[in-house]
């Protein structure tokens, strides 16, 4: 993880005055940094029985991507409003810079899936929790949740539930 960590960039300021953001998209450009994160991901879940992967807007769609293709599950991405075309269910949720909504697609997930939930960064938590709540209100047999890097001293582990595996390849 110490090459990974070398390839995450601070953003100071961004989005607003105040955030230190954690840039992966210098991680994600790194052909190794990249090879590492998909097999570092997958061995977290290679023998779970993982069916599909949600991915949230937008740099969820990277990791989610390589790790569905990884585990040979399928992907579904978690979107903002009026970005899926097809029938979505939706939630709204505060976030650590004001609020947002996402959508899912209606028949996305069934009962037979076993679902691992995937974003780049824990910071507060809202985005998972809403996109957990979504995931769960389409009753997959179960769920684990999954960030490449946790924001530890924003406790936004602390909102999710406690019944959830959630794992984290790099905390800071």
């Amino acid at each position: 993880m110490e090459y990974i960590k070398s390839k995450i960039r601070d953003v100071v300021d961004f989005p607003q005055k105040g955030i230190i953001f954690k840039d992966l998209t210098t991680v994600f450009k790194d052909p190794r940094a990249l090879h590492i994160i998909g097999w570092d991901l997958s061995q977290l879940y290679r023998d779970k029985g993982v069916t599909k992967v949600v991915g949230i807007e937008s740099r969820g769609f990277i990791g989610g991507s390589i790790l569905a293709f990884e585990l040979g599950a399928g992907f579904v991405p978690v979107r903002k409003p009026g970005k899926l075309p097809a029938d979505t269910i939706s939630a709204s949720y505060e976030k650590e810079y004001g609020t947002d909504t996402i959508e899912i697609h209606r028949d996305a997930i069934t009962e037979n899936d076993v679902v691992v939930l995937h974003d780049d960064v824990l910071a507060t938590g809202g985005t998972m929790l809403a996109a957990y709540n979504l995931v769960k209100s389409l009753n997959p047999k179960k769920i684990y949740i999954n960030f490449i890097i946790e924001l530890t001293a924003l406790k936004g582990r602390d909102i999710l539930p406690e019944e959830v595996e959630v794992t984290s390849l790099i905390k800071y």
